[in-house]
């Protein structure tokens, strides 16, 4: 009774704790790190009294890289199989009721590819969780869409709101050369699958792209307006020093880079289409934060002082747990 007792204050003294360090660090920007592995970490913002010009700011939106594993072999990606590991489901379910405790209400599974691993039972207890035990409002999935199966959705589509695969081409030949398929398996086949699959099951379908040298002039407006998603998220090929370039890295992405200007092209030859969502190199590198596969990973801006302490206490809270399920 004394341990419960006191890991129930400790736990509500870290949620307070994780709170109040993000209404001092939010604002800040996020700089590319070596790290690789990108979370966007969104924020709402609310008046403490009407009329007030103090706010408090608290993480709403996650996404949590929970693997680094991968089926595809995407020459651009920029969180890289540098590891297999995998945080054991209680702790990730630990990691992911702190957040909520924070503050956050719409939380995105990615990866690697988040159905590989467990055959996609690790992602669906997860969603799960979410939805069910946590309430959360949203809950997503970013996935190449390879692995998805009817079954899945079966057993765990209830739980998801939103699932996003990542489609670069309309061009079978694209595709594999960008790296996204598996031999003779149609990636395109595969996407209008698991989009009748959202749309039998009622889980809202989005589509990824990352706009690079081989699609950037590809016309896709016909594609898209015929599968008509929720949201078509289009992104700049980004380069993320020790992930997808440089020494270190398991990728070579230079050769996926565009420009600016050649970015604009894509959008400006796509503007017809209503659910087109741009992002930018620049918006990326401005409002991406990190949530890696140790669930303790927050990068905030290398120049502030509290991003070690923000680390350090998530780090100490699943030391702490480990220490009181022990006893």
């Amino acid at each position: 009774m004394l341990m419960q007792f006191c890991f129930k204050n400790v736990h509500s003294f870290l949620a307070a704790l994780l709170r109040w360090i993000y209404m001092l660090v939010s604002g800040t920007q996020v700089q590319q790190t070596p790290v690789g592995h990108i979370s966007r970490l969104k924020t709402r913002t609310k008046e403490q009294k009407e009329g007030s010009s103090t706010q408090l700011t608290t993480p709403s939106s996650v996404n949590y890289h929970f693997t680094r594993q991968c089926n595809y072999k995407c020459g651009f990606c920029f969180h890289t199989a540098k590891t297999s590991f995998v945080l054991p489901i209680e702790e990730a379910k630990r990691g992911l009721r702190l957040l909520k405790e924070a503050g956050m209400e719409k939380v995105n599974f990615s990866g690697g590819e988040p159905f590989l691993h467990e055959r996609g039972n690790f992602l669906g207890e997860l969603v799960r969780y979410c939805k069910q035990e946590l309430q959360l409002p949203s809950v997503s999935i970013v996935s190449n869409g390879s692995l998805i199966t009817e079954n899945w959705f079966q057993k765990y589509g209830d739980y998801l709101d939103i699932l996003a695969v990542s489609c670069d081409s309309f061009n079978e030949d694209t595709n594999k050369v960008i790296g996204r398929g598996q031999g003779r398996k149609s990636h395109l086949d595969k996407l209008h699958q698991v989009h009748n699959w959202c749309r039998d099951y009622k889980v809202a379908f989005k589509i990824n792209s990352v706009i690079n040298t081989f699609n950037v002039d590809e016309d896709m407006t016909e594609q898209i307006t015929a599968l008509n998603p929720v949201r078509w998220k289009v992104f700049q090929c980004l380069i993320i020093e020790g992930e997808n370039a440089g020494e270190n890295s398991l990728r070579e992405a230079e050769k996926f880079v565009i420009s600016d200007q050649q970015f604009q092209d894509f959008l400006d030859r796509h503007q017809s289409v209503k659910c087109l969502v741009p992002e930018s190199n620049q918006k990326m590198r401005d409002s991406y934060l990190i949530l890696d596969e140790y669930v303790s990973g927050f990068i905030f801006s290398s120049q502030h002082p509290l991003s070690f302490l923000l680390i350090t206490m998530l780090k100490f809270f699943f030391i702490f747990n480990n220490v009181v399920i022990s006893v």
